[in-house]
């Protein structure tokens, strides 16, 4: 981005409003992460469950301190049950209404976004390979994989692990196998999400920080 680029108003909106989502998202769902820091694929998954990712980021991470396991059935391969002997972290009943609360603004801007976009041919102008203007083919490509691969992968993983969703839309726990596995596409997909924002903030502050602020919020 060699110059800043004068942004439409239905543009600038769109833009604030889903900084201010993914930022309160990223935020909450850092704090439910917290209180079970552990990733699964399947349909279950607790703490007695070996995880397929399990991340040190709070006092829960590899914590032990459990009472010796009871077995439901006599199997040795059947369900057990245990006690902890500690408090663990668990302070995500606030985290968790407002994650969903932002995700709800988040979706409604995408949905607003995309299709204004189309209508006005701003995505052909700007995002197909093809294109011409202040973007170059690594910018289109790249945008054109968040807004329609992975934001919308995000917004699917996290409808699926609503059960009051799976229960009326069965095939989305088929389509991902399960609760843990799309929680666990959800987390990498917010990662890959995450790691496109740094790099887009790198660039504005390389190409003008002042400048490009400006375009992207007063249109200057």
């Amino acid at each position: 981005m060699t110059s800043a680029a004068r942004h439409p108003r239905w543009v600038r909106i769109a833009h604030a409003l889903a900084a201010v989502s993914v930022l309160t998202l990223a935020f909450t769902g850092f704090m439910i992460l917290m209180v079970h820091p552990r990733l699964y694929w399947g349909d279950a998954g607790n703490d007695l469950t070996r995880p397929l990712v399990e991340l040190p980021i709070s006092r829960n991470y590899k914590h032990g301190g459990w009472d010796e396991g009871i077995a439901f059935f006599q199997s040795s391969s059947g369900p057990t049950s245990a006690s902890r002997t500690y408090d663990i972290f668990n302070q995500n009943g606030w985290g968790r209404s407002l994650h969903f609360l932002a995700a709800w603004g988040f979706l409604f801007t995408g949905i607003v976004y995309v299709a204004i976009g189309i209508s006005r041919g701003h995505f052909r102008a700007h995002m197909w390979p093809a294109a011409r203007g202040h973007y170059g083919l690594l910018q289109r490509s790249t945008y054109a994989a968040v807004v329609f691969a992975a934001a919308p992968l995000i917004v699917a993983t996290g409808l699926t692990m609503s059960p009051a969703v799976t229960a009326a839309v069965p095939a989305l726990l088929r389509l991902f196998g399960g609760y843990q596995s799309a929680r666990t596409i959800h987390f990498f997909s917010f990662v890959a999400l995450a790691l496109f924002v740094i790099g887009h903030i790198v660039m504005v502050v390389r190409s003008g920080f002042t400048r490009q602020v400006r375009a992207i919020t007063v249109g200057e």
